[in-house]
């Protein structure tokens, strides 16, 4: 297994681009169309050379199938696909795991975000080490944004991040530091503050556009958008005051 391992890390072709975007899917086929058409417009004006990942988690429908037509007509687009169901937040981190380009990139399946703004975080990446979008205008229904704005002060209480927005699907990382991000369920709305937490850790926050739902279901609701949240929020206070930087100074390796 550790051979098989090391060697999919040797021919792992995102490695070739500066910026690997990934995109969680779970029963998006209704999507998977508009997908297609709106990354491969991206991938074609990046501000860099830049790649897809479809991180397929466990889905019940035909995104699988979708994905995979996809990436056969694309040489700039990828997958990895779980054995079942294990949520965003690990569909992010086995993106983040995967990824061997400078930048790693992230946009949600239902693309009520546009993929074209990520040249608007281009912009500022080689300062930051995440630049984030802020969900400008958003599209969401009043219930939706009062669940968020409650959330967000709350989150922002017990983290002291700062962050405006963190379920903002539209976010550039440094890959090395996106690496080093501990894998927790929740972990993709804690994505600033666990960056602060590395030694040289910084965000910057951008404006981009927002979009209403046009194809397939939400997978959030009250308890995931809200409720859930509170409780990550202690588990990042006890992890926050554990959390290990360390640098090597040399070795004979």
């Amino acid at each position: 297994m550790k051979e098989f391992a090391q060697e999919l890390l040797a021919i792992n072709k995102t490695a070739d681009y500066d910026l690997t975007v990934i995109v969680p899917v779970y029963n998006e086929e209704e999507n998977m169309k508009m997908l297609e058409e709106k990354l491969s417009a991206f991938t074609a004006i990046a501000k860099c050379p830049a790649c897809i990942l479809f991180v397929n988690d466990g889905s019940k429908d035909n995104s699988m199938a979708g994905i995979q037509d996809i990436c056969s007509r694309h040489n700039d687009f990828f997958y990895i696909s779980f054995l079942k169901n294990a949520g965003l937040s690990a569909a992010i981190k086995a993106g983040f795991d995967t990824a061997q380009s400078k930048y790693v990139g992230y946009i949600d399946a239902d693309l009520q975000t546009a993929p074209d703004d990520f040249n608007l975080l281009l912009e500022y990446i080689n300062d930051f080490k995440l630049v984030m979008g802020i969900r400008a205008n958003r599209k969401d229904s009043g219930f939706k944004r009062l669940q968020s704005k409650i959330a967000n002060s709350f989150r922002r209480m017990m983290t002291h991040d700062g962050a405006t927005d963190t379920g903002c699907p539209l976010k550039i990382l440094h890959t090395d530091y996106a690496k080093r991000i501990p894998f927790f369920t929740g972990m993709h709305r804690f994505l600033p503050a666990l960056i602060l937490l590395q030694d040289g850790g910084c965000f910057k926050e951008i404006p981009v556009r927002h979009f209403p739902r046009v194809a397939g279901k939400s997978k959030f609701n009250l308890w995931n958008r809200l409720i859930s949240p509170f409780k990550d929020c202690f588990a990042y206070r006890w992890m926050k005051h554990r959390y290990i930087n360390y640098h090597i100074k040399e070795n004979n390796i």
